[in-house]
């Protein structure tokens, strides 16, 4: 198999958060790779990783990055894939990675989830992915489908809640 999305972290410490966004590509059948890799600490790995991997058949990166948050605005400087960034909630509840991914320079756009949203960023690339994919689309209607069923479902369940004063 060949990865479609590669999920890119600046270290194993953002795995619990990340690995939402893998449950999330393996629930929907999307080949996908893993890797650790740091803008500040191996910066010429980035770039390799950057420069090759429209190449080796990738469609989409998501890339998470806590603190300085320099990771996906580096990948994205390097590459024309659509690159999603996934601020880390670290330092000041995450706002100062937030506001790193969200604030790029013109012509290099990181599409950007909330913090910890490795599973919106995941959502996000099978969406894009989709668009040339109808097997993966319709995963995806069948996902949304369930959503809402579990909304209508927590509805109903609500609804039979008796309290003295519930009318």
């Amino acid at each position: 198999m060949t990865p479609k999305v590669s999920i890119i972290m600046g270290s194993t410490s953002d795995l619990p958060v990340m690995e939402k966004a893998a449950l999330f590509l393996d629930q929907m059948e999307v080949p996908f790779e893993m890797n650790a890799l740091s803008a500040h600490r191996t910066p010429s790995e980035v770039e390799h990783f950057a420069r090759q991997a429209e190449s080796r058949g990738l469609k989409v990166i998501i890339a998470a990055a806590g603190m300085a948050a320099a990771l996906p605005g580096v990948i994205a400087a390097q590459t024309t894939l659509p690159v999603i960034g996934v601020p880390i909630k670290g330092m000041l509840d995450g706002l100062d990675a937030l506001l790193s991914i969200v604030q790029m320079p013109p012509g290099i756009p990181v599409a950007t989830v909330g913090v910890n949203g490795a599973q919106n960023a995941a959502v996000l690339a099978c969406e894009m992915l989709s668009l040339t994919d109808e097997a993966l689309a319709e995963r995806m209607r069948q996902y949304k489908a369930g959503l809402a069923e579990k909304i209508v479902k927590a509805n109903a369940e609500l609804a039979a809640l008796e309290y003295k004063f519930k009318v």
